[in-house]
């Protein structure tokens, strides 16, 4: 365990940071599991809706950090590429 009071310090903000993490990496599992799941329940209109509200969602992970740029980049790309092809 940590002894200084700056590492139970650095302790507390690590485990403060990542349960955000956990969190913000679940919501943005979710946005993409909603357009996943219209695409192949054929919906289309359903899947571009679920899909313009995922993007900023998806942007702004890779903007913290949480996930890589090209990471997100490949998400966006992938899913854009299933809604063109219903």
């Amino acid at each position: 365990m940590a002894n200084s009071a700056q590492a139970i310090k650095r302790a507390r903000q690590a485990k403060v940071r990542r349960t955000r993490n956990i969190s913000q990496r679940s919501m943005v599992r979710t946005y993409i599991k909603r357009v996943v799941n219209a695409i192949e329940a054929g919906d289309k209109d359903a899947a571009q809706s679920a899909f313009t509200a995922a993007v900023p969602v998806i942007d702004k992970s890779a903007r913290k950090g949480l996930i890589h740029a090209n990471k997100a980049a490949r998400h966006k790309s992938r899913l854009t590429k299933r809604i063109q092809a219903l």
